[in-house]
């Protein structure tokens, strides 16, 4: 308890014989802040936005005969397009009805090669 006072006191002391801080102004004290929001924005933000934006070019510009990957990992090929979903066909006589945003890679035009599996 004494320890503690006597502590208090001694920082009390120390504390009026050092001159006042000075303050900077409010700019200062946020430029590393804003500096670093434009850094992110440039490097992250503007970069996805235009990936984005040609992604759903792609995927607006789709047409019956376009192969694709869902983002499920499912190939296809594209057999009829609605304003909000696809028709793919992933299979002989096997078509599914996936959303828009369900298509992660076009992979483009099909060339009639049937594709090689192991």
């Amino acid at each position: 308890m004494i320890l503690s006072g006597l502590f208090a006191f001694a920082q009390q002391g120390k504390s009026a014989a050092q001159p006042p801080v000075p303050q900077g102004n409010m700019l200062t004290a946020l430029l590393p802040f804003i500096l670093v929001f434009v850094i992110f924005y440039l490097l992250i933000i503007m970069p996805q936005r235009k990936k984005q934006k040609k992604q759903q070019e792609q995927i607006s510009a789709l047409k019956p005969g376009d192969r694709v990957i869902t983002t499920a990992g499912i190939y296809g090929t594209v057999v009829g397009v609605q304003p909000d979903k696809i028709e793919v066909k992933i299979a002989a006589n096997v078509i599914v009805k996936v959303t828009k945003g369900a298509i992660g890679v076009i992979l483009g035009k099909e060339d009639g090669a049937t594709e090689k599996t192991e």
